[in-house]
């Protein structure tokens, strides 16, 4: 059973989830633990998310990762612990071998998504392929990523969204892309957490509009998103990296409990007249 038919072949949404940037061994691991229970009890298929090295960074003095090889050990070590797929970010095109001989999914930052060497080079190794929807572009031209992907035979891709540009600060989700880039044929993502990103603030750090974290959800999961990216931490405040946007880890249960009830609300067949 390939990624794509392990997480998106059941009646529940689905989740990728962990911190934005792997910062040790020890905190992946609880935090993937805790996730994973609370999306077992919750019969949510679960991948974990984390990135390697983080390559889009305002300011040459932030954190960008522990060392690649390392910050990939750590991940293929999560995912065997648990037993769940994994996933991270990749920026050029010689990376996408070398993390696939790690993880499950290779994401293409939203930044990225039309870089064709990029796409092909991740398509070529196999794996899920994540395609992040690019903050300047119309859900309708992600058609063309994922047909790079697929014209370089590979079938397994996903689509994220991730809010679009509004201002020079600030981004919005327009909730017509989900059914839009369901047309494609392919599961699509919306990536909660980033979406609520305020890019290119004036200190050179982004900030976030983390309270607003369940209005999104929840909007996500009513409107058919297949499945959710959430980036969430123990302590966001003290993140090396998106803390300003993450959802506290002790939040993660209550939130996606009321998740799962509003899937259950939507996915659930009208009843026949008769039978009210």
């Amino acid at each position: 059973m390939n990624t794509i038919n392990r997480l998106a072949n059941k009646r529940q949404f689905f989740l990728l989830a962990g911190p934005c940037v792997i910062e040790n061994e020890d905190m992946a691991l609880r935090i993937a633990e805790k996730i994973q229970k609370t999306a077992e009890k919750l019969h949510i298929p679960y991948a974990f998310k984390g990135s390697y090295r983080k390559a889009n960074r305002s300011r040459t003095d932030s954190f960008t990762g522990i060392g690649d090889e390392k910050a990939l050990r750590i991940l293929r070590k999560t995912g065997e612990t648990f037993g769940i797929p994994t996933v991270t970010d990749i920026h050029e095109t010689h990376e996408a071998a070398l993390a696939a001989g790690y993880v499950d999914i290779l994401q293409i930052p939203a930044f990225l998504c039309r870089q064709t060497d990029l796409l092909v080079a991740a398509a070529k190794t196999g794996k899920t392929v994540n395609i992040k929807k690019g903050q300047f572009l119309a859900p309708e031209s992600m058609q063309f990523a994922a047909q790079k992907v697929a014209d370089a035979g590979n079938p397994d891709i996903m689509l994220t969204e991730r809010g679009t540009t509004f201002g020079y600060t600030d981004l919005v989700v327009d909730f017509r892309g989900i059914p839009k880039m369901k047309t494609f044929g392919f599961p699509v993502i919306t990536d909660i957490t980033h979406s609520l990103q305020q890019p290119n603030q004036t200190s050179g750090v982004s900030g976030g509009l983390p309270e607003l974290i369940e209005t999104i959800a929840k909007a996500a999961i009513a409107v058919g998103s297949d499945g959710l990216f959430i980036e969430t931490h123990p302590e966001p405040s003290e993140a090396k990296s998106d803390g300003a946007n993450m959802l506290p880890l002790d939040l993660l249960e209550n939130l996606l409990k009321k998740l799962v009830r509003i899937r259950e609300a939507v996915s659930s067949e009208p009843r026949h007249p008769d039978n009210c």
